[in-house]
C-alpha cells in the first residue's frame, strides 16, 4: 500500500532485537505484545483490580519492590519462579482480588518487550483480551505506530504476529492508518490465513503454544483464554517505568 498524506503509518517489529532498526522513531506510539502470556496477564491483573504493575527485566529487581509491599510476579521458561506470589497466568489473576494491589512483574519475554518500547510517546500493552479497547484509543488519537512483538527469546512467534495482523486489519480498515511495511503485510496475510481462529491455528503451528500445552491444565486454560477477544477491556500504559490502566 503506498504511503498516504495525513494517515498514520504502522510498522511491525517481529522481535525486540529488531526494534532498534525500525524506520519510525520520532513521535510514535509503541504497542508491546506478548499474547502467551504476559500482556494478556497484565490486562487480566488490571481487570481484577490491580493498581499498578512495574515491569522488570531481571529477577533481581523484584526484591526491592517486595520490601515496599508489592506482590512479586515472575516467570521463566513458561513456569512460575519459586518464591514469587504470582506467576504469568491470566486465569490465575482473574481468580484473585487484586483491588489496590501493586505488582512487580518479571517474565522471560513480555516485560523485556515492554521496557524495550519505553522510548515512545505512548507505550501501550496489547493482546486479544483488550483488542477493541486498544483499537479505540489508537483511533481516537492516531499517531505513527510501532507494534513490538515479544516473540520467544528474540525469535519470531506466530501468536504475537497473529495479534499484530488482527490489530493492523482494524486500524487500516478505519482509513486512519496505512502501511508499506513488509512485516505488517505478512501479519495481515497470516491473520487472514488463520480464518479468525487464532487459538486453533496457534495450537497447530506455534511452538510456544505447544510448549505451554505440556505445562498442565492451568496453562491450557490460559491459552484458551489468551485468544478470546475483549475479555479485559483495559489499556495499560507505561509511564516512568510503571504500568497504569486506562479504560475506554
Amino acid at each position: 500500500m503506498p504511503l498516504e498524506m495525513n494517515v498514520s503509518q504502522i510498522e511491525l517489529a517481529l522481535t525486540p532485537v529488531l526494534y532498534e532498526w525500525r524506520s519510525i522513531k520520532e513521535h510514535h506510539t509503541t504497542v508491546a505484545v506478548d499474547v502467551l502470556r504476559a500482556t494478556t496477564s497484565i490486562c487480566a491483573a488490571f481487570t481484577a483490580g490491580a493498581e499498578e504493575i512495574v515491569p522488570l527485566d531481571t529477577l533481581a529487581g523484584l526484591e526491592p519492590y517486595r520490601r515496599q509491599g508489592y506482590l512479586r510476579a515472575a516467570e521463566r521458561g513458561g513456569k512460575k519462579v519459586d518464591g514469587a506470589e504470582c506467576g504469568n497466568s491470566p486465569t490465575e489473576y482473574l481468580s484473585m482480588d487484586l483491588r489496590g494491589k501493586r505488582i512487580a512483574y518479571s517474565t522471560t519475554n513480555g516485560t523485556v518487550c515492554i521496557l524495550r518500547g519505553s522510548d515512545a510517546d505512548r507505550t501501550l500493552v496489547g493482546c486479544f483480551a483488550n483488542i477493541s479497547a486498544l483499537t479505540g484509543q489508537l483511533l481516537d488519537a492516531p499517531q505513527d505506530l510501532v507494534i513490538l512483538c515479544s516473540g520467544w527469546k528474540n525469535d519470531f512467534s506466530i501468536e504475537d504476529t497473529l495479534f499484530a495482523g488482527a490489530l493492523c486489519q482494524r486500524l487500516i480498515d478505519s482509513g486512519k492508518y496505512a502501511s508499506s511495511n513488509d512485516a505488517v503485510h505478512m501479519a495481515l496475510a497470516l491473520w487472514q490465513m488463520c480464518g479468525d481462529d487464532p487459538h486453533g491455528f496457534s495450537i497447530q503451528h506455534a511452538s510456544h503454544a505447544k510448549r505451554l500445552n505440556g505445562f498442565g491444565e492451568r496453562a491450557v486454560s490460559d491459552m484458551d483464554f489468551s485468544f478470546r477477544q475483549d475479555t479485559c477491556p483495559v489499556v495499560p500504559r507505561l509511564t516512568h517505568g510503571i504500568l497504569k490502566c486506562s479504560r475506554p
